[in-house]
């Protein structure tokens, strides 16, 4: 069987993975019906519902880099941001095979964002956001 590289076969399986992450850890989880709201899935915690965008992260000098806003160059040819459609993105790192909960609000939402596993190395510590603060334990 031959293993597909396509840019749909990567988010559903990055999805499955983080759908069985937040499982195993008692969380209770919903899928919207379609494919055609802003988020992937939908995660009750006690501060209430949540909708959960899931994103591939990708690693790249110490760091797992997502992207925080979708493509739409297939209809029309920009970048759609998340702003007010999601509360928390999902990232599910292949290299490492972590999956991190990222609240959307802490963002600049722009198009990429970065999580770091390793120091900077230039030394630069202001401004960095841990992936270990993200993970989901």
């Amino acid at each position: 069987m031959r293993i597909q590289h396509n840019p749909k076969h990567v988010g559903e399986v990055t999805q499955a993975i983080i759908l069985a992450e937040l499982l195993k850890r008692g969380i209770a989880v919903s899928i919207p019906f379609g494919d055609n709201q802003r988020y992937d899935l939908i995660i009750e915690l006690a501060t209430g519902f949540q909708r959960v965008q899931c994103k591939t992260g990708r690693l790249k000098k110490g760091a797992i880099e997502f992207a925080v806003a979708s493509s739409r160059y297939h209809r029309g040819g920009r970048r759609v941001s998340y702003v007010n459609q999601i509360e928390l993105f999902a990232v599910y790192c292949p290299a490492n095979g972590k999956c991190y909960l990222v609240p959307a609000a802490s963002l600049a939402l722009k198009n990429q964002c970065s999580l770091r596993i390793e120091p900077a190395g230039n030394g630069q510590s202001k401004g960095i956001r841990w992936a270990i603060d993200f993970e989901l334990v």
